[in-house]
């Protein structure tokens, strides 16, 4: 018997097997089915020595052609060439018997049916009350990242964030999907009340007001998001009509897809207005295209033509006459309703900071007057509930929530939510499955209950006493203080988010102490391999608050800083300074000004090592010494600007920070282990100390190693000779070094760009950040472009 095969000279690819295989698996049907196998793989390997035939007549000079496009095979027509092509046979048995065993598997699933037929049951019922409850989790959780540092909090916030809407659309697909068990023309009844649930997933999509955006990349992605509402309100649409049947649950799911569209518009038009580029656009000015240059200098040459003495007199800018300050508050029920007043003020008008614009004299000149002549708990107050304004806008529904349309959305929202749950309750539900309709109760309870606590969270927000402080309602006063204070509130703590509008702290990295463990052989390959090396370090940073005495020391140098702030020129000098100015007004530029001279990653690492060794011989030599205000600052603001430079370099000026870094860890970790005998930071640092520096680290290593130890040694040295040489008390050093730390605090927030500080905002702030926006209300920015304003000028004609 002849077998007919593709000619191997025509076509040599995959599809030349595929008729094999398929005869192989004809064959299974037919009784014997290993026997009909082998026989078939033995007419396969006569294939493919025709093939190899082939492939050797394409190299020989009588190659022979055919026009016959498939070839009749006999048990006489076999030529070897197995040396030659001895991988071909192989691969071709392998394809069948992979073919074979895959029809095998298709005999035994992976799951059991009963598992299967299990999970087909429950699928679209446990994914909608998962969805349900990553909402419940979301409007819990996502404004408590604006208040606190801890990184668990965050890794539950974006584990909800990204899976909600993965849930919430698979579920809607799964209901598009749902295949009719009946063969009646109306729906079965358990579909019915399961695309009921589809316009509650349409809800779900829409998000918590408590957070729209997890980073600021999401909201550039608005345009997606629309397309989303689109084709998710067409899926959940397509359920809606394909369960049509006439019942009341039809009708009761038409106030839920309006709800569903109110709830994924908001989230839409938020992401699109928070977005860089339409965020920028709402807040530039007209175009303003100053005086009437041309009409001027025509007049001008007009006059000068005719024989007159012309000349300009320069007038003043009218606006530069002018002193705004904050609006009083009419009404204190709020506790802070002055701070909340100047915040706001200040905030519309340097928000204009996080979207790159430049400011006026005229603001500076505001934000000058008030802060100068303001205490420095309040001033950083007003800081705080600035930037708690500025989270809202970026990564809440709040530019939707907090006005009087959003209000009234959230109160038909809730009495849609509401009506629902009690028209359900009237209708008859004996035809429906217990379970189901268990889950639909869930559903409609827990959309009132977001509903509800998104208006606590509303009532007890800054944006609602700001509000009450504006105006005097002895009505919504006495609400305010029985239901929706944040001390009062359904007395069950931290049920609404809490009073901080920050974390108030600074996270902390010191370099000897992690060399110091790793001392030890570390078990980092893997974590490095997969890339969370970086990350697990960043969990393990201590966090420190931010203490008033630091709080106050920041305060006072900017304050005297921005005394000679005066013009651009003079701004562009003082955010600049890294140090310098510290050391020439403490005459220590000749022996300590080496330090601040070279690339500030390179000085940020010298200083902090240099404090470090400085703290602690020290403390070796008296407790006490280190008990100051000034030396606490010193070493707290050491440990956060190192980590601001190994954990979030972005946030400082550009370097190679991250290379001085690693090669200062190698060297001190080498320098520990041929010391065994070193076991705690104290005897690391005066061990270091022990080290002579007499001849320059450069001069003996060369440049191609960037470590900076044994520069932070000569450094460290240099400070405690300011004690013995030049008679200067400890405090007076710590003094000078804690100003030094605020000036490059204040030269790293002022380099920093405005969308790495946003970002910030959603990880419990910076104090860099702080610092940024209070040297800016100081007059400390070259974003003030603007220093004259429009000049008056007349033509004076003799």
């Amino acid at each position: 018997m002849n077998f007919t095969f593709p000619d191997p000279r025509n076509s040599l690819t995959t599809e030349s097997y595929t008729h094999i295989i398929f005869q192989t698996l004809e064959l299974k049907n037919k009784g014997n089915f290993m026997e009909n196998s082998k026989k078939n793989i033995g007419r396969m390997d006569q294939f493919m020595r025709l093939t190899k035939m082939t492939q050797f007549q394409k190299h020989s000079p009588h190659h022979l052609t055919s026009p016959s496009r498939s070839l009749h095979l006999s048990a006489t027509t076999v030529f070897d060439y197995s040396d030659e092509f001895p991988f071909q046979r192989n691969h071709a048995l392998h394809s069948v018997s992979s073919m074979i065993l895959m029809n095998r598997r298709k005999l035994m699933p992976i799951f059991p049916s009963s598992l299967m037929k299990l999970w087909n049951k429950w699928e679209i019922r446990v994914l909608v009350l998962l969805s349900l409850f990553l909402q419940i989790l979301l409007i819990f959780l996502g404004s408590r990242r604006k208040y606190t540092s801890r990184k668990w909090v965050g890794v539950i916030i974006w584990v909800a964030y990204l899976s909600a809407d993965w849930i919430a659309t698979i579920s809607i697909g799964i209901l598009m999907n749902q295949e009719e068990d009946c063969e009646e023309k109306s729906p079965p009844t358990n579909f019915v009340i399961m695309a009921f649930w589809a316009p509650f997933l349409l809800v779900h999509l829409g998000g918590p007001d408590t957070i729209t955006a997890y980073s600021l990349e999401d909201n550039e992605l608005w345009l997606r998001h629309f397309l989303g509402l689109l084709t998710q309100f067409g899926g959940a649409f397509y359920v809606f009509l394909k369960s049509w049947n006439g019942e009341a649950l039809n009708f009761l799911a038409i106030p839920i897809f309006f709800i569903g569209l109110i709830k994924y518009g908001e989230r839409t038009w938020v992401l699109r207005s928070a977005s860089s580029s339409h965020f920028r656009d709402a807040m530039l000015p007209r175009p303003d295209p100053g005086p009437n240059y041309a009409k001027i200098m025509d007049g001008y040459s007009l006059k000068k033509a005719e024989g007159y003495n012309v000349s300009l007199c320069r007038g003043i800018e009218t606006s530069q006459l002018v002193n705004h300050s904050p609006p009083a508050a009419i009404n204190s029920i709020a506790p802070d309703a002055a701070i909340l007043q100047a915040a706001f003020y200040f905030f519309n008008n340097f928000k204009r900071l996080f979207a790159d614009l430049i400011l006026s004299f005229q603001d500076r000149q505001d934000s000058q007057s008030f802060f100068q002549s303001t205490s420095w708990e309040q001033v950083f107050m007003v800081i705080e509930t600035e930037l708690g304004f500025m989270y809202d806008v970026l990564y809440t529904k709040s530019a939707v929530v907090y006005s009087r349309f959003g209000s009234l959305l959230r109160c038909i929202s809730l009495s849609f939510t509401i009506s629902v749950l009690i028209a359900f309750s009237s209708i008859d539900r004996n035809r429906y499955s217990t379970t189901d309709v268990i889950i639909t109760y869930w559903l409609l309870a827990g959309g009132i209950v977001i509903e509800i606590y998104a208006i606590a969270v509303l009532l007890s927000s800054d944006w609602t006493e700001l509000w009450l402080s504006k105006h005097k309602n002895p009505v919504l006063n006495l609400l305010y203080r029985t239901l929706f204070s944040r001390r009062i509130c359904f007395q069950v703590p931290y049920l609404l988010p809490g009073k901080s509008r920050w974390s108030d702290s600074m996270a902390q990295h010191n370099l000897i102490s992690i060399c110091l463990k790793d001392k030890p052989a570390r078990c980092s390959g893997i974590q490095e391999i997969l890339g969370i090396y970086e990350a697990l370090q960043a969990y393990q940073c201590k966090i420190s608050k931010v203490s008033p005495d630091l709080k106050r020391s920041i305060f006072k140098i900017l304050r005297e800083k921005s005394m000679g702030a005066s013009d651009i020129e003079a701004c562009k000098r003082i955010c600049s300074q890294r140090g310098d100015n510290v050391l020439e007004r403490m005459n220590c530029m000749q022996k300590l000004g080496w330090s601040v001279k070279v690339e500030f990653d390179q000085s940020v690492l010298l200083w902090h090592i240099a404090t470090d060794l400085c703290y602690y011989t020290d403390l070796n030599k008296n407790p006490n010494s280190v008990e100051s205000s000034n030396c606490k600052s010193s070493k707290v603001l050491s440990d956060y600007m190192m980590y601001l430079l190994v954990m979030c370099p972005f946030m400082l000026p550009n370097g190679i920070g991250k290379i001085r870094y690693q090669d200062s860890c190698a060297e001190a970790v080498e320098f520990f282990q041929e010391r065994n005998y070193i076991t705690s930071r104290s005897e690391a640092c005066s061990t270091l100390l022990q080290v002579s520096t007499e001849i320059l680290p450069l001069e003996v290593k060369g440049d191609r190693c960037k470590s900076v130890i044994f520069d932070a040694c000569r450094l460290a040295k240099c400070l405690q000779s300011l004690e013995t040489e030049e008679q200067w008390q400890c405090e007076q050093k710590w003094e000078m070094m804690s100003n030094v730390w605020v000036e490059m605090l204040s030269h790293g927030a002022g380099q920093c760009q405005w969308n790495h500080h946003a970002k910030q905002l959603a990880q419990g702030g910076e104090l860099l950040t702080h610092v940024w926006l209070l040297m800016a209300h100081f007059g400390i920015t070259e974003h003030f472009q603007i220093s004259q304003g429009h000049a008056r000028v007349r033509l004076v004609v003799t």
